[in-house]
């Protein structure tokens, strides 16, 4: 099989990348990045800017199966290149699957295109992040190209909608790690002695890789699935890392009130370094913490999640052995 992977060179891209090579498909991995892989046997790496339309056209044509993850994740309040990435990216490269005839189109959305400030559990049935809302502009942006790809499926396209919760876990290949996993490896190194109060639904990243591979084999045209994990807290996740290497972990968790007041300033400073960790945004989703139903996932689409203790495991494991993590330190 022929499959194009927009995206390609982020931390679920690569996974996702690897995992199709494995199974034999003949694999396209574009992305924007400066430094590209090296093609292997399987894949060919390919620089593509899915903003530029003629781009796209001309990239698309001829494969059986497209994944579409190219985006921005951003915590920050105001960001115009990722709300036009996150939307009119999903338009211009679903509206080019269909003219050329993409037999299965696959979209890796969020679990934020959902209101995950609603009360009660979340499903695809709940209350989505609409974009006159109050809510963070990536949540917004998430369910606004949800719409943009709903168009192109009411004109004919076979595509389905898969959204992650938060995804964890190795391997962790790139450049930079991820946020959590970054965290995660602070915590294993003893350097987080007090944490926040919150927590969120985690998932394993190898576990949504065979989501998305699921999701493309079985899903409905149009329909949702959210790929959860297990409801974990902060303080839970970063002991449990501790305790790989033998240390403690953080003591307690603050109270949101009491590093409130430091957001603003966070905020300022983290966009001169190009950080986004504490923000309104991200102590809202601590805050809100959603109990997740990934059933429509487990019942059409096959799909399991691993124990969260298994994933931190595994990623501290992983850390030691590239070279990231010496459980001496």
């Amino acid at each position: 099989m022929r499959v194009l992977v927009t995206g390609a060179a982020g931390y679920l891209g690569r996974n996702l990348v690897t995992a199709l090579a494995e199974r034999g498909d003949t694999v396209t991995a574009a992305d924007l990045v400066t430094e590209l892989p090296a093609d292997t046997d399987h894949v060919s790496w390919r620089r593509l800017d899915v903003l530029d339309a003629d781009a796209v056209a001309a990239m698309i044509c001829g494969y059986d199966l497209v994944f579409h993850l190219a985006a921005r994740i951003t915590l920050h309040r105001r960001d115009e290149a990722a709300w036009r990435l996150n939307t009119e990216g999903v338009r211009i490269v679903s509206r080019a699957a269909l003219s050329a005839g993409v037999p299965r189109f696959v979209h890796c959305s969020s679990v934020h295109s959902f209101d995950t400030s609603a009360p009660g559990v979340l499903s695809e049935q709940s209350p989505r992040s609409v974009a006159d809302s109050t809510l963070p502009l990536y949540d917004r942006s998430k369910f606004a190209g949800e719409i943009e790809l709903q168009r192109v499926i009411d004109d004919g396209l076979s595509a389905v909608i898969a959204n992650p919760t938060g995804v964890f876990g190795p391997p962790d290949a790139g450049p930079r790690m991820s946020r959590m996993n970054g965290m995660l490896r602070d915590a294993a190194l003893g350097r987080i002695p007090v944490d926040i109060r919150g927590g969120f639904d985690w998932v394993d990243v190898r576990d949504v890789t065979t989501g998305l591979l699921q999701a493309a084999a079985h899903g409905r045209v149009g329909e949702n699935y959210l790929l959860g994990g297990h409801k974990l807290s902060i303080h839970d996740a970063f002991r449990m890392a501790a305790n790989v290497t033998g240390r403690r972990g953080s003591s307690f968790s603050l109270p949101h009130w009491t590093v409130k007041g430091l957001v603003p300033l966070a905020t300022a400073i983290g966009r001169r370094v190009d950080s986004d960790v504490l923000t309104v945004a991200s102590l809202s989703a601590l805050r809100w913490n959603p109990s997740v139903d990934s059933s429509r996932a487990r019942t059409e689409l096959g799909y399991r999640a691993r124990p969260s203790e298994e994933t931190i495991r595994d990623l501290v494991t992983h850390f030691v052995a590239t070279g990231r993590l010496d459980r001496h330190q």
